[in-house]
């Protein structure tokens, strides 16, 4: 029992092909009013600096349904900061992801506690981890692109291996569009 406590901590609450999937009105069920998003093969392409009309469109839906958003990313500083302007919303980058000195952060700008914000990401050992261990609703994205880099690159194989396990064992279910049942409460 020992290792499924372990394995809970790279657990997403819920697993979608893409973050464009969002399920805004369940969300707003659990009292989520505050969404930390991953920026590369998140809401973009691994070092993409242009915004597309698509992810311009995600960020003003969710302004209008009243969700405060803020981008969370290990990447530089010119960088992060630039998509958020484009965005619209504040930004913490060089966050250290798993680390939980970034989270706290965006819970401060955010203006909201723990249970009622959600972190949005592709990746189980900075995303995922970092919010379970901060204690947020955590939202894993299957990955915009095959491009990214190369330290991600190595680190996915163990996540391949570290999903296969999770899925076998029941501890979450393949990704899918949205639909109620899609992840763990």
């Amino acid at each position: 029992m020992a290792g499924k406590g372990y394995l809970q901590l790279f657990c997403p609450n819920l697993y979608l092909t893409s973050v464009y999937s969002l399920p805004e009105e369940d969300l707003k069920e659990r009292g989520i009013r505050g969404l930390i998003f991953d920026l590369d093969n998140t809401i973009l392409n691994w070092n993409a600096r242009e915004v597309t009309p698509e992810t311009r469109s995600l960020f003003s839906r969710l302004r209008a349904a009243g969700f405060r958003s803020c981008l969370v990313s290990n990447n530089k500083k010119d960088r992060v900061e630039a998509v958020a302007r484009a965005l619209g919303i504040p930004a913490i980058s060089k966050a250290g992801k798993p680390r939980r000195r970034a989270f706290r952060q965006a819970l401060t700008v955010l203006g909201t506690d723990k249970e009622e914000t959600a972190v949005i990401g592709d990746q189980l050992f900075t995303d995922i981890l970092g919010g379970n261990r901060f204690g947020l609703y955590t939202v894993l994205v299957v990955p915009l692109s095959g491009r990214e880099f190369i330290g991600t690159h190595l680190m996915r194989w163990a996540e391949r291996l570290l999903l296969g396990l999770l899925i076998r064992r029941g501890l979450i279910q393949k990704p899918a569009e949205y639909h109620p049942s899609a992840g763990r409460n």
